[in-house]
């Protein structure tokens, strides 16, 4: 009996999947909506997400234009980016407030292309743990009598197949995002 595989495949999908997610918060000079992904605002008691309580709209290339649905919490959103490490000052003018994103110096993008490669490396940490967890899965399987040796073998060749593609997928997802980086 071989190891399915696909119950693995999921895992390195998500792992794939979450290090995408937390490359779109990384704040490349362009105005994307998803830098605020992280930063909630306590709102009634309850941390809250941006998008859930304002309109997110991106008027300019530079510009991030938050307009909140409930006009009294302007100032704990206005908070709540300042208290970020989100690097920039809202503009509040009363009605909405205004992120406009500077240009990246050439030092700002070497230090995102290191913090990218960083987490291009700990999302491959993910994947070879998975790929571990498989591995070891064979070794007891073929320890019960679950599978025979070349089972075993040739179900831990599928296992790394699976995890040198997945690999290959951040290594790739990582040299988009620096090269986007060091492209503005």
């Amino acid at each position: 009996m071989k190891l399915d595989t696909k119950t693995y495949e999921e895992k390195m999908k998500k792992s794939i999947a979450s290090y995408q997610n937390e490359l779109d918060t990384v704040r490349v000079g362009r105005a994307n909506a998803a830098v605020l992904n992280k930063i909630t605002v306590d709102y009634y008691g309850t941390p809250t997400q941006i998008s859930a309580m304002a309109q997110i709209s991106v008027p300019d290339a530079r510009t991030l234009m938050i307009q909140p649905w409930d006009a009294s919490t302007l100032k704990s959103i206005e908070k709540a980016i300042l208290a970020s490490d989100l690097g920039i000052n809202p503009q509040n003018d009363g009605k909405c407030l205004r992120l406009v994103f500077p240009m990246l110096t050439e030092d700002r993008r070497k230090e995102l292309s290191k913090q990218v490669s960083k987490m291009g490396e700990d999302a491959k940490v993910a994947i070879r743990n998975i790929r571990r967890d498989a591995v070891d899965k064979c070794k007891d399987m073929k320890k019960k009598s679950e599978m025979t040796e070349d089972e075993q073998k040739a179900s831990e060749k599928n296992v790394q197949d699976l995890t040198d593609r997945y690999i290959k997928e951040v290594d790739a997802v990582t040299a988009k995002k620096t090269k986007e980086i060091m492209a503005l």
